[in-house]
């Protein structure tokens, strides 16, 4: 004790000997600089303070009970301490000890051990516990000074480190987030993109099935219509009704062949579209499904509640008619999906892009699986009472219109169809002029390789009076135009030999004015994308009935001028 003592005083008295050098820390670090001074004896800490504050550090703290060490450490959060070794109570071991179970692991905090033991085992046993560093009593100024002063720069350059570490850790997670969203973007197009070549993929296929039905369904049909008024002058009621049932069921195949194109038909470029109110559309689509979700609540005791929660939106291009098909289609799914009653929501409402349409149900929900796939056709969870292609109409509805539709569902709690259309600004009325469909009396050519579509044209052609010729291919048809006069070209595309295109083109080059109807089972598709072929006037699609096919002489014959809109 004694010579700690005049260890002491002597460090005293170097410090009241005048000034000869400026400062040795700089001024900058000083302001930043956190020190604790832990020291049992209150005249060393005092010492320290002096020295310190001599060099411009003023944020200092001094404990000189040991056992207040791990408190004033945790308030105070200094960036160095100073720590005696020999102190009763806790020494400056069982110090570092304690301050090793505040401090973080990745924290570096200096200490520098203040003592007069300059042992090799002492200096040892500091440096296993977490000290730094070493001053010797008596202390030099200058010395501890610099030696704190390193160690401070030291632990600075640690928590920068540590401060660039945690931000490029914050970047690394920004891009992270960025990338993976990106890749749910990505994941989320594909899927978009492989459903859009299934469904095309399916649609070429539904084409080729719906051209060899339309053949069959033209014969069915046209002869049906031809035998009937015979059948009201020289039949019996029941021959009548039964040729009436097979011509219902010949158009509602028809129907089926059509709805089957709907959901991949793009839009086509005749196609009239006009401002619509989707509030109007909604309200009448509720009345025309009223009778529909009203009986079954008689039948199976059941309530059903139907609601609508319309908003004013603004007026949407589209074909009226076929959003009230939509919106037709959405209420009997969500009828279908309330077995034991619920509630069915009807709403618009204005989006940032456009307008929105959406039917909402409480009934039984789908499956995720169900959800992905419910758009696709002939796909139904109703077994044998659904066909799996209302929801592709709608979803072919609402691509031509270039809208989209989001499908929200879960098992057990309902589904959600939110359909988006752009809105139209200053859209104006389109006048639709009506066709008159009487023709006077012409001299048609007909073409096509299966015969029996050649008489029924014939048969339906003569009994508006005109005069036909039948001839079954390309070549045929050269040599008879070029026999005869004629009026009128109507031809089958698909044949051997010559197809309806080049028979056309070659007619046209001998009479340019001669109108030519292609009348062929892929006329919708044709009609779909816009491609009309050189040579061709109009196109018809198979099957054909009798007031298709007087549009289409009077239009071709009566009125070029609506060509381009009708083809």
């Amino acid at each position: 004790m004694l010579l700690q003592n005049c260890r002491s005083q002597l460090l005293f008295i170097s410090i009241k000997q005048p000034k000869t050098q400026s400062h040795p820390m700089n001024t900058d670090c000083h302001s930043h600089m956190k020190i604790l001074i832990v020291d049992d004896e209150p005249a060393n800490v005092r010492l320290l303070e002096r020295i310190l504050e001599l060099d411009g550090c003023t944020n200092v703290r001094g404990v000189s009970d040991s056992r207040l060490t791990l408190g004033v450490y945790e308030e105070f959060k200094p960036d160095i301490v100073l720590l005696d070794l020999n102190m009763p109570h806790f020494d400056g071991f069982a110090i570092m000890q304690q301050l090793k179970t505040v401090v973080a692991e990745d924290e570096y905090l200096p200490i520098l051990v203040l003592t007069a033991d300059i042992s090799t085992e002492t200096r040892v046993r500091a440096l296993a516990n977490g000290a730094k560093d070493f001053v010797n009593k008596p202390i030099d100024r200058t010395e501890v000074v610099l030696r704190i002063k390193n160690l401070v720069e030291t632990r600075f350059l640690h928590l920068g480190v540590k401060k660039q570490n945690a931000q490029l850790e914050e970047v690394v997670l920004e891009r992270t987030s960025s990338l993976e969203s990106a890749l749910e973007e990505l994941k989320s197009t594909q899927e978009q993109i492989v459903k859009q070549e299934r469904l095309r993929a399916l649609g070429m296929m539904a084409g080729g099935i719906a051209h060899d039905f339309n053949n069959a369904l033209t014969m069915m049909l046209g002869y049906g219509e031809l035998l009937l008024p015979w059948l009201h002058e020289n039949g019996s009621p029941r021959e009548t009704a039964y040729l009436d049932h097979i011509i219902a069921s010949a158009q509602d195949a028809t129907q089926v062949v059509s709805r089957l194109r709907e959901f991949y038909r793009p839009a086509e470029n005749n196609e009239v579209r006009v401002p619509v109110d989707l509030k109007k559309v909604a309200l009448q689509a509720v009345a025309l499904t009223t009778p529909r979700w009203k009986a079954k609540c008689l039948s199976d005791g059941v309530q059903i509640e139907v609601e609508t929660t319309l908003d004013d939106v603004g007026l949407v291009a589209a074909n009226a008619s076929e959003i009230r098909e939509v919106l037709t289609n959405l209420i009997f799914n969500a009828v279908d999906a309330l077995p034991t009653g619920g509630k069915i929501t009807v709403g618009t409402a204005p989006t940032p892009e456009g307008v929105s349409l959406t039917v909402t149900d409480t009934g039984i929900g789908m499956t995720e699986s169900e959800r992905i796939q419910c758009l696709e056709p002939f796909f139904t969870t109703k077994g044998e009472k659904g066909t799996g292609l209302g929801l592709s109409v709608v979803y072919g509805i609402v691509h031509r219109h270039g809208g989209k539709i989001e499908i929200f569902s879960k098992k057990g709690v309902g589904t959600t169809f939110k359909i988006e259309f752009p809105i139209t600004e200053g859209a104006e009325f389109v006048e639709v002029v009506a066709l008159d469909q009487i023709s006077d009396p012409l001299h048609v050519l007909i073409v096509d390789d299966q015969e029996i579509i050649c008489e029924l044209i014939a048969e339906h052609l003569s009994a508006d009076g005109h005069k036909t010729t039948i001839t079954a291919n390309g070549h045929q048809a050269l040599q008879a135009f070029a026999d005869g006069h004629y009026d009128l070209v109507i031809t089958d595309q698909s044949m051997p030999l010559m197809s309806g295109v080049q028979l056309a083109t070659a007619i046209k080059k001998i009479a340019p004015q001669t109108p030519v109807v292609l009348l062929t089972g892929f006329g919708d598709e044709m009609i779909a994308h816009g491609n009309r072929p050189v040579g061709i006037d109009l196109v018809l699609s198979k099957p054909v009935s009798l007031t298709e096919l007087r549009d289409a002489v009077f239009q071709s014959t009566r009125k070029p001028e609506l060509l381009a809109s009708v083809a």
